[in-house]
């Protein structure tokens, strides 16, 4: 599985907007994009996907943007990957939701394809079981921990 750069601002701008969005607030794609450094008219299109897929909902007008359709605490990273780049499987004959046969000789001992469906399955457990709201949570102890480097440690100051 290689990550897109459709899958990669879509995760951005879906982490962006579980940032933002922890009071229920509208976040517009201008936002998104000049934060994410993203082009604004690439996510737009990647928002409406996710939003046709139900993960994102949309008000028009002034003030108007998108968020989230459900919790962060709702929505997982493998959700989001498959919309937007498709099945996780790094070749589709261990794929789950776009299976195809493959020309080796015995599927069932294919040494290539056990190793490929761990591979499948180790991705598939790491995005499925991370939300965004772990993510945010992620993001802010980096922050904090970030912060607290960047002080000085008080035991080291001398008085003047």
């Amino acid at each position: 599985m290689r990550l897109s750069k459709r899958g990669e601002y879509g995760l951005r701008a879906m982490i962006d907007l579980a940032t933002w969005t922890k009071g229920n607030g509208i976040v517009q794609i201008k936002d998104i994009a000049d934060r994410q450094k993203i082009p604004a008219k690439f996510l737009e299109q990647i928002l409406l996907t996710l939003k046709n897929a139900g993960l994102l909902h949309s008000k028009m007008g002034i003030g108007g943007g998108y968020y989230l359709a459900k919790p962060a605490s709702g929505i997982n990273l493998g959700q989001i990957v498959r919309i937007l780049d498709g099945p996780l499987a790094p070749i589709n004959c261990v794929s789950q939701s776009a299976y195809e046969p493959c020309g080796c000789p015995d599927e069932e001992t294919c040494g290539l394809r056990l190793v490929m469906l761990d591979v499948r399955n180790a991705i598939a457990q790491i995005l499925d079981l991370t939300t965004l709201a772990d993510v945010t949570k992620r993001i802010e102890i980096a922050e904090a921990l970030l912060n607290s480097a960047d002080q000085p440690d008080p035991a080291l100051q001398t008085e003047k």
